[in-house]
């Protein structure tokens, strides 16, 4: 049930340690910090009998162990072929203020105390960027809603808010609801819930330094990289199981149907021969997501229907789709994204598996040398008990990826790039 560890594993290649994953320090601190807050013994079997400090530890010792295998070599970015396309990003003034972001995320700062703020503000080159993993069972970073005051809710939501549309908002709050659904139906309140979620700040907020935000929990997380009015919002993951609340306190909360029901008609929109082309697999037997947690290097290979195959109507409808996931950023960041995107649609892919039926499940990716979606029905989890087959995908769990490849995801190119101008002594 709860503990069947259900997402996708780190590469199996990586196998040697790398000093960046080891912070004891922290990793303590945070330790403590569940086994007197979040992660008392589970209801499930043989866990029950282990105490709150015991079942910190084992969680301690997985999440290392993830990291160390996952962040093994260093960041090059997930590819196609293993080399990274050139001259795809640029330091280039978007005309859309990261002013407002900048100033929530200082007041939000100005809320914490010095306890917090120790184990929330890191460097913006930090490796903390790659320590995010959607598993209820990693030790997060940061400072959690579950002890934040009022105030300092308001002024986290607050730069929530101003980075992401109100869609984008909206959608992460409503996957932290029903993250307090799946806690009432699974009768587990010590690991699962709406507030168990953690922000931490990455670099000092500036009008011209390189700094952002993550947020992360179970089911979503947010990379907001910032560099003077650019912004780069991927890896980000969102998802849910359930996907849709039937009782309980958020009774009638839904999500993520709009990111099905427009995959589905993308696929059906398509003539029998570019179906043909687009259908990898009409068998969908597992979770099939390639690129989320310590999967930054994935090596991708495009697959399925390319865009400039497409008449205008099923380009259009991939557009479209693109930027159903991209608009859960700000308007104007949204805008300067898809105008990223526009320029690749040619070389778009769409690729598809599973049935295509309203109540098929499926996996659909949308892959550019700029953007990377991944939409998957998975496997029940969590909610493995009350499931007519446990072995097979549901539309009751959802998870969906979106990444910058080549370099740029958590605005590490643009980084890079911004070094080479102005070099940083450590």
């Amino acid at each position: 049930m709860a503990h069947n560890l259900h997402h996708t594993h780190p590469d199996k290649h990586h196998s040697h340690s790398h000093d960046e994953s080891m912070l004891p320090t922290r990793r303590d601190f945070l330790s403590s910090l569940i086994s007197a807050a979040v992660l008392a013994p589970w209801a499930l079997g043989q866990e029950q009998k282990q105490t709150p400090a015991e079942m910190a530890e084992r969680f301690r010792q997985m999440s290392e162990d993830y990291e160390r295998k996952g962040l093994a070599d260093p960041f090059r970015g997930i590819t196609t072929n293993g080399q990274v396309m050139p001259g795809l990003f640029e330091i280039s003034p978007s005309g859309v203020s990261t002013e407002p972001v900048r100033n929530a995320a200082e007041t939000f700062i100005a809320t914490l105390s010095s306890v917090q703020l120790a184990r929330t503000m890191f460097p913006a080159d930090d490796v903390q960027w790659r320590k995010w993993m959607n598993q209820h069972f990693y030790a997060k970073q940061g400072t959690s809603f579950a002890e934040m005051t009022d105030a300092q809710r308001e002024a986290a939501f607050g730069l929530m808010q101003v980075s992401l549309s109100a869609k984008g908002f909206e959608l992460t709050r409503n996957v932290m609801r029903l993250n307090e659904t799946l806690a009432e139906l699974a009768d587990e309140h010590a690991f699962l819930g709406e507030w168990l979620y953690f922000i931490t700040i990455m670099g000092k907020p500036s009008a011209t330094e390189p700094w952002g935000w993550q947020f992360s929990g179970h089911h979503v997380t947010i990379n907001y990289f910032v560099l003077g009015d650019q912004v780069v919002m991927t890896p980000l993951f969102l998802g849910s199981e359930p996907v849709r609340a039937i009782s309980g306190k958020y009774k009638g909360v839904v999500i993520l149907q709009q990111e099905q029901n427009d995959g589905l008609q993308m696929l059906r929109g398509l003539t029998d021969a570019q179906q043909r082309q687009a259908v990898l697999n009409f068998s969908k037997t597992g979770n099939n997501n390639l690129t989320e947690a310590f999967k930054d290097n994935v090596v991708l290979e495009y697959a399925g229907l390319r865009g400039n195959n497409m008449e205008s109507a099923a380009r259009r409808r991939l557009r479209d789709l693109v930027q159903l996931y991209v608009s859960n950023m700000d308007e104007g960041h949204t805008r300067v994204k898809m105008n990223e995107v526009d320029r690749h649609l040619d070389n778009t892919w769409f690729s598809w598996i599973g049935g295509s039926q309203p109540d098929s499940a499926f996996y659909y990716r949308v892959q550019s040398p700029v953007i990377l979606i991944e939409f998957d029905h998975q496997r029940p989890a969590n909610l493995a008990k009350f499931a007519a087959d446990p072995t097979k995908p549901t539309q009751q769990h959802i998870h969906c990826v979106v990444r910058t490849p080549n370099g740029n995801d958590y605005g590490k190119d643009l980084l890079r790039q911004h070094y080479l101008a102005h070099p940083h002594t450590s």
